[in-house]
C-alpha cells in the first residue's frame, strides 16, 4: 500500500542519513533514507521541517512505514533518472587510466 501526504521531520540523523517523520496517515512514523529525499545536491532534513512524502507499507527498521519520496517545499526536483529508449536506466562511465611509463614493475 502507498500513500501521499504532508509530514514534519520528527527527527534526523547527519551521520547515518535518515530521518523519521510524522503525518497523521502513518501513525508511529515513517522511516526514511536520504536517497529518497527529491532535490539535487547535498540531501538534509531538520526536525520540525514540513516536508510531502510518498510512503508504502511495510516499512523497515521497526518502522511501519517507509517514505520512498520526500519533497522539500523550496526546493526543486531533483533531475529525472536518464533511460534508455526501451524505458530502463541507463549510465555512462568513462575511466580513464594514468600512462604509467617510467615506473618500475
Amino acid at each position: 500500500m502507498e500513500v501521499s501526504t504532508r509530514a514534519t521531520v520528527r527527527t534526523w540523523d547527519d551521520e547515518q542519513g535518515w530521518a523519521v517523520l510524522d503525518s497523521g496517515v502513518t501513525p508511529g512514523g515513517c522511516w526514511t533514507h536520504f536517497s529518497a529525499i527529491d532535490f539535487d545536491g547535498y540531501r538534509t532534513l531538520s526536525p520540525g521541517q514540513q516536508v510531502r512524502l510518498v510512503a508504502e507499507s511495510p516499512g523497515q527498521d521497526g518502522y511501519a512505514w517507509r517514505a520512498v519520496r520526500v519533497a522539500v517545499g523550496g526546493k526543486s526536483p531533483a533531475a529525472p533518472a536518464s533511460t534508455a529508449p526501451d524505458g530502463a536506466y541507463a549510465s555512462d562511465l568513462t575511466l580513464t587510466m594514468d600512462d604509467d611509463e617510467g615506473e618500475d614493475a
